[in-house]
């Protein structure tokens, strides 16, 4: 089944219906009309890239994790507005694309899944939607076990790496080389667990990705 299943095709139609008789306003300025005004979006393509290291694999982030970034990623993560996933998916996809390309071939792209929680209340993978809206389709997921990585604000730093090391698996990575991708990296304990599984399973990180990072 393709990365864009039918409920989300219903969900997408039903926000575009909905907009038709509900006022919109801009998320990052408040002009009428639009969920993102064409000032907003020009902003956005004109944000450069981020880089940073984690778990000594580079890092590539299309955004820094602020300001109408941070917003977007909550409306969606938060209140389902798919109608957002476009903007933040293409740059992600296209970082995947020139991940891949400087990678041995053969590279494969795996995604950090999202909590059971946090999937039971968006009813969709927020990794999956971002990556399809640029066209990036095929992801493998890691798969999570015990713990559950869900309230990590209100954790300190020891307490986060505490409760994620041990919680995701990888298998059939034996000697492949892996791109890794996550919605968004603060900390980066939930990459290095990710780059840790992997590495487990027999497989090398050769990069991750992310929609948004919050600069180190």
């Amino acid at each position: 089944m393709p990365a864009t299943t039918c409920p989300a095709i219903w969900r997408d139609a039903a926000l575009a219906v909905v907009g038709l008789f509900l006022p919109v306003s801009c998320l990052g300025c408040g002009a009428p009309d639009r969920a993102v005004c064409p000032a907003c979006r020009a902003d956005l393509a004109r944000r450069p890239r981020r880089v940073r290291l984690v778990a000594g694999v580079r890092l590539d982030a299309a955004f820094e994790y602020e300001g109408l970034v941070r917003t977007l990623l909550l409306e969606l993560k938060l209140r389902g507005r798919v109608d957002v996933a476009g903007l933040l998916g293409r740059p992600t996809a296209e970082l995947v694309r020139r991940a891949l390309a400087a990678s041995p071939p053969g590279t494969v792209v795996v995604r950090i899944p999202p909590s059971p929680r946090g999937r039971r209340r968006r009813g969709f993978d927020t990794v999956v939607l971002l990556l399809a809206r640029g066209g990036v389709r095929g992801t493998r997921p890691l798969r999570r076990g015990r713990g559950d990585a869900d309230g990590q604000k209100e954790r300190t730093a020891v307490e986060r790496v505490a409760v994620t090391v041990g919680t995701l698996s990888a298998a059939r990575f034996a000697g492949r080389d892996v791109v890794v991708v996550d919605d968004v990296v603060t900390t980066g304990v939930t990459m290095a667990e990710a780059i840790r599984a992997v590495r487990a399973a027999g497989g090398r990180v050769a990069r991750c990705v992310a929609t948004a990072s919050v600069d180190s």
